[in-house]
């Protein structure tokens, strides 16, 4: 970009602007609004466009037309909810250790299994106190030991049923609980 005088700039970095004066090498001098003379280098500043520039740009648009735009009140549009989210789970429990307690160190195999179980039941009879119908519990896919668990908890509450989570979701790892809440056992 080449500066001739008389040019009107404004630096980038700054909130300056002011009128090319003299160009020496890479180093241009203006002179600001305020009557101070500057130097900057080339990259630093940028040519500003008229003002009939402005106008030829905005000028198919009036200002009343951009304010009554504005002030018109938008429909509230209710959020599409495809029928196939309509019937996901509300409630995922994620039982892999590194999400329950910040580090297993020192704690045997044992030790875990029933944290995790404890978690499981603890947040499921958290969903059957508040009405919640379906719960995904991922388990991860490992040697199957929390699964053959969480089933046998599951088997001993007669107001549920469970089954594989979805698979596209969850891959094999998780398993969905769907709550009756119509039954008289509380």
């Amino acid at each position: 970009m080449k500066f001739k005088i008389g040019d009107s700039v404004s630096v980038l970095d700054e909130d300056l602007s002011g009128i090319v004066k003299k160009v020496s090498g890479n180093t241009v001098f203006i002179e600001t609004e305020d009557g101070f003379e500057l130097s900057f280098e080339y990259d630093a500043l940028v040519i500003n466009k008229p003002a009939s520039f402005k106008n030829d740009i905005f000028s198919h648009t009036s200002l009343n037309k951009v304010v009554s735009e504005k002030e018109q009140s938008k429909r509230r549009t209710q959020p599409k909810v495809k029928s196939k989210e309509r019937f996901q789970p509300t409630m995922e429990v994620d039982l892999h250790i590194g999400k329950l307690i910040k580090s297993s160190k020192g704690m045997s195999n044992h030790d875990m299994l029933t944290l995790q179980l404890d978690t499981a039941k603890r947040q499921l009879e958290f969903a059957i106190n508040k009405r919640i119908q379906k719960v995904v519990f991922i388990h991860g896919v490992g040697e199957g030991v929390l699964k053959l668990e969480l089933e046998y908890l599951f088997g001993r509450y007669d107001n549920l049923k469970f089954y594989d989570a979805n698979y596209q979701k969850y891959g094999q790892g998780a398993t969905e609980v769907y709550i009756y809440q119509n039954t008289n056992s509380n």
